[in-house]
């Protein structure tokens, strides 16, 4: 099943980004990171959050930790949702504290750290693998049934498998 096909609701979200319910609902009200399968549309809703999404929210974890500011947190966030899906794969994100920077190529971090700006990086791919490997253990939906799906991660052949042995 494509990655497209399937939502992970809020709790869900959280769990495998790391980050309370609280921060993930002021992250959707003020559009810092929005669930980009199904927004919430008045009380009762239930947003739905692709996989993508949650890599993104552990990210912004990420650098709210090392004390990015909100505002460079903002411009990178703009920047991962222009990139393509794969690309996140391979990226490297670097920071000053201040500058978010990415980088695509080993030469990039290097050049970067002997300039002597790069404090911290996040491997976006490890990222992404952290994120698979939380989502495969935590329930997902269908986006068009609503069906529950147990260990729903789209990259976990496995876990596909024993679904549909089920």
């Amino acid at each position: 099943m494509a990655s497209e096909e399937i939502g992970y609701r809020g709790p869900t979200a959280c769990a495998a980004a790391g980050i309370t319910y609280r921060q993930l609902d002021y992250w959707a009200r003020t559009g810092l990171v929005e669930p980009s399968v199904r927004p919430a549309h008045g009380s009762g809703t239930q947003r739905l959050y692709s996989f993508r999404d949650v890599v993104v929210l552990k990210i912004v974890k990420r650098f709210l930790d090392t004390g990015v500011s909100l505002q460079n947190i903002r411009s990178a966030v703009l920047h991962l949702r222009e990139c393509g899906f794969r690309d996140l794969e391979r990226m490297t994100l670097m920071s000053d504290g201040a500058t978010v920077y990415e980088c695509t190529s080993p030469d990039e971090v290097h050049a970067l750290l002997q300039g002597g700006q790069g404090v911290f990086g996040i491997a976006v791919g490890v990222v992404w693998r952290d994120v698979e490997s939380a989502l495969s253990q935590l329930h997902g939906e269908r986006v068009d049934t609503g069906e529950t799906l147990v260990g729903s991660n789209p990259a976990d052949e496995l876990a596909r498998r024993r679904n549909r042995a089920v």
